[in-house]
């Protein structure tokens, strides 16, 4: 019997758990869709900070990486970062979970507000909200480019990150290269300057080695 009991509490524990995963989800991206005022890159800082500090999801270099590579490919950024987060955490119920989430709550209040909102388009007071947000988005958006710029600087070295941050910065706001060619771009040329590493760094090994025989 007192095996028996344990069990079930294992059992309890384990559901629990279970579900715990999904309410998490469920708050997670319910409050990053309210909150992302001024669409994609404002609900960026929100996901990251949702996936990354609250619940630990996933590391901050990962977000990064799965943030490339959603940006190269078609659809709302939100959408594929919902996905990919909630696939990682619990497969595809998760993945599912996360996107409603995140979408549900905004379009529910749309329809039911778009009516008071068509009607106060003009208002100086929602104007004034709009344009308010405006500077907080920034400075969120600003603090997570640094820290990518923080990571690129481990990898590339203080030079190198502000070099490539000047080339994307060309490539983007100058040349007016569409960012998931850029990406593509740069994921090119960093697979390939890696693969070029790895070679060097086992000619060397091999080098030493025979050297040693």
């Amino acid at each position: 019997m007192t095996y028996f009991k344990k069990d079930i509490v294992i059992e309890s524990r384990k559901l629990v758990f279970r579900l715990n995963a999904y309410v998490q989800l469920s708050i997670g991206f319910a409050r990053s869709g309210l909150l992302g005022y001024g669409g994609g890159p404002a609900v960026i800082p929100l996901i990251e900070y949702e996936a990354v500090k609250k619940y630990k999801w996933m590391t901050s270099d990962e977000f990064g990486e799965v943030l490339a590579v959603a940006n190269t490919l078609p659809g709302p950024i939100a959408t594929k970062l919902s996905a990919y987060i909630g696939y990682k955490v619990k497969g595809t119920l998760g993945a599912t979970i996360a996107i409603l989430a995140h979408v549900l709550p905004t379009v529910i209040a749309l329809i039911a507000l778009l009516g008071t909102l068509y009607s106060f388009r003009s208002s100086p007071l929602v104007l004034g909200m709009v344009a308010a947000i405006g500077p907080v988005i920034a400075v969120m958006l600003a603090v997570m480019a640094y820290g990518f710029v923080k990571k690129t600087a481990k990898g590339f070295g203080g030079k190198g990150a502000i070099l490539t941050s000047i080339i994307a910065f060309a490539l983007l706001q100058l040349l007016l290269i569409h960012p998931g060619i850029v990406i593509v771009i740069f994921l090119s040329a960093a697979f390939v300057w890696a693969t070029y590493k790895v070679k060097k760094d086992n000619k060397t090994k091999n080098n030493e080695k025979k050297d040693v025989g």
